[in-house]
């Protein structure tokens, strides 16, 4: 039997996660694109179960990026502080606010090389906005990502921005975005950083990762 292709993989993937996870959707709560564009930010070395605590009492003080801009960042800090890393959380979300206002007309860019113009945030966030939002082709590469897309046999590498290009390479941008909000669940519950479950896992007849320790 021919070996199959990263491509040919890659599609597999789709398929295998598409079927075991029907609805691909981001597990922060928001309403609209700045709540969204604040929740990643927050969400970044904290979980999201952790995040949808905080954002209700701070998106109800400060609901949008022309109110957050005029905010003290000490008072931010009180409302986020148990996000972790919550000082430079606050001023980059305060710094961010005044951005959207002041060089965007207070509205959330939708390219990634405009919202990274936005301070602390990078390319990650930035997809997962352009994708979620604008319904643009994105490639969100987290921690699961990162690690899962290892497994397959995708790439040996960190390197968040490299791994992203390989995956757009890959796969089919109408695909890409719901493909990486399903290796999110995924990698919670089946695909683990310790002590994976290929046993249970949809994608082990293909898996490089998996074949290895049958």
């Amino acid at each position: 039997m021919a070996e199959i292709t990263p491509k040919e993989r890659a599609d597999m993937a789709v398929q295998a996660l598409k079927q075991e996870y029907p609805d691909a959707i981001c597990s922060l709560v928001y309403t609209d694109p700045f709540q969204l564009l604040v929740a990643t930010r927050l969400a970044a070395q904290c979980t999201d179960a952790r995040v949808n605590m905080v954002t209700p009492a701070l998106f109800e003080r400060f609901p949008t990026a022309e109110a957050c801009s005029q905010a003290n960042v000490s008072d931010v800090e009180d409302l986020i502080k148990s996000c972790g890393l919550y000082k430079t959380k606050a001023r980059d979300i305060v710094q961010m606010s005044k951005q959207i206002t002041e060089d965007f007309g207070g509205e959330i860019p939708d390219t990634i090389e405009k919202l990274t113009t936005l301070a602390g945030i990078g390319r990650k966030t930035a997809n997962l906005v352009v994708g979620d939002i604008y319904g643009k082709p994105a490639v969100v590469v987290d921690t699961h990502c990162i690690r899962i897309t290892s497994r397959l046999g995708f790439h040996n590498i960190k390197d968040a921005k490299k791994i992203e290009f390989i995956l757009r390479d890959l796969l089919d941008p109408n695909e890409s975005n719901d493909f990486c909000h399903r290796l999110v669940l995924h990698g919670r519950a089946v695909c683990t950083a310790r002590n994976p479950k290929c046993s249970e896992c949809c994608m082990r007849e293909f898996c490089k990762s998996s074949r290895g320790k049958q």
